[in-house]
């Protein structure tokens, strides 16, 4: 008999951990190899966790809704194969234990003491969002922040340099703690609190508990405005010629490739190529450093059933034709609507298009979606009187047009480049030939 590790696997570069949220299997049932054990939940997807062996799941080390760490072991389970058992498993279970309880006596404590950090201090030194969400991950206070040195420009901190107070920090765990229940002393007897509205809640009214995925969605979005300097531009494009040649191939293409041409594919398209012609629009900050991305990753803001909303990833999107594009929406929206998406579809996304015209709406001004700079969201196509331009004068006409809206964050992405961006889109479409093929 062996024992087997079952562990959280990786979910994406930027996923470090995760919720579980049920267990489906208990201790003493056989599993199957590639048979589901547990359902887990990240800020981005639910997934479930198969199993690489068969055997018996003899022991459970995370109970539900406890937060796990990528690469940490979350069971056990017990096989018949011909391999001889080590006390590894077992070691590194009681180390977990003793780790969790460590764990938990420091989040007790930073609970207690973690305090907002800010952008500025009041000492003037700007911290970075990389370096404030560090901090507060790691429960660094604004106080140890602020003791910090920084090697940066006008001295301010980096990421090496938090990561080294960090490393520094954890080295000597027992002054850790014993430091941070001092400052628990401190701040009992100063206690800050955060105001907040009063809110009335009359006999009527009915008081509905946000989902997981409503609190993670509600925190981003909060998040993102307090991190990017949002700056929207707005363009009107003439897509008359894009109705008129899909009304005219839809049924071929529907014949042909088994998919149904929308307009999305077609707009998603025109994005990617757009994106390739102003490379640092694709771009992601990293304190005071510049990310250029090298891969062109399309996320595709899609609702959910139960009105929350989910952003799958087209990924190398500049290098899928028409037909490719198409298919690749079609599947990654029909497999959102059904909770079927994988981990890694949702990740690594360099820019983020919204389609807020599927209900209904002329424009919108969306959130950027973090760390990515940028957002754009298609307005509805609408039968408009437009002004016609010809060689034998100006007349007026019906038109199907669209407002297409450019959210960029300007720290980094200025009034300039987010105008010639939807700018040299609206070219694009515009010009599009109502009698190629597709």
């Amino acid at each position: 008999m062996a024992r087997f590790e079952v562990k959280l696997p990786k979910m994406g570069e930027s996923v470090a951990e995760a919720t579980i949220t049920s267990w489906l299997k208990e201790v003493g049932d056989t599993i199957e190899m590639d048979e589901a054990v547990v359902e887990i939940a990240t800020d981005k997807v639910d997934s479930e966790v198969p199993s690489e062996v068969e055997g018996t799941l003899v022991e459970i080390l995370f109970e539900k809704d406890a937060v796990v760490q990528v690469g940490e072991t979350i069971a056990i389970i017990e096989t018949s194969a011909d391999v001889n058992p080590t006390t590894a498993a077992k070691t590194v279970v009681e180390e977990s234990k003793e780790a969790q309880e460590v764990e938990k006596t420091i989040d007790k404590a930073i609970e207690i003491v973690a305090t907002p950090i800010l952008k500025t201090s009041d000492s003037g030194k700007f911290y970075s969002p990389l370096v404030r969400n560090i901090a507060q991950t790691e429960g660094i206070s604004m106080e140890e922040l602020e003791n910090i040195e920084g090697s940066g420009k006008e001295g301010r901190v980096t990421k090496e340099d938090i990561l080294q107070f960090v490393a520094n920090k954890k080295s000597a765990p027992k002054t850790a703690i014993k430091e941070v229940e001092t400052t628990k002393k401190v701040v009992e007897i100063t206690p800050k609190e955060q105001p907040k509205v009063p809110v009335s809640v009359n006999g009527g009214d009915e008081i509905i508990e946000m989902s997981r995925m409503g609190k993670l969605i509600a925190k981003h979005m909060v998040d993102s405005v307090q991190t990017s300097a949002h700056v929207q531009s707005f363009i009107e494009i003439d897509v008359t010629n894009i109705v008129k040649w899909r009304d005219k191939v839809k049924d071929a293409f529907f014949k042909r490739e088994g998919e149904k041409l929308t307009f999305t594919p077609i707009l998603m398209h025109a994005v990617a190529a757009t994106i390739k012609k102003y490379p640092m629009i694709n771009i992601t900050v990293d304190g005071d450093k510049i990310i250029k991305r090298k891969n062109i990753n399309l996320g595709m803001a899609a609702a959910l059933p139960d009105g929350n909303l989910i952003v799958p990833v087209i990924k190398n999107a500049d290098q899928l034709n028409l037909v490719g594009m198409t298919k690749q929406v079609n599947d990654l929206a029909n497999r959102a609507r059904i909770n079927q998406l994988k981990p890694d579809e949702i990740q690594n996304g360099t820019y983020t298009v919204t389609n807020v015209g599927s209900f209904g709406s002329v424009m919108g001004t969306p959130i950027i979606n973090q760390p990515q700079v940028a957002i754009l969201a298609l307005g509805a196509i609408r039968k408009v009187p437009a002004v016609i331009e010809t060689p034998d004068g100006d007349f007026i006409g019906i038109r199907q047009k669209m407002f297409v809206s450019h959210s960029y964050d300007h720290r980094v992405v200025n009034g300039a480049l987010g105008g010639m961006f939807i700018s040299t889109l609206k070219d694009i479409l515009e010009s599009w030939d109502v009698n190629q093929d597709f």
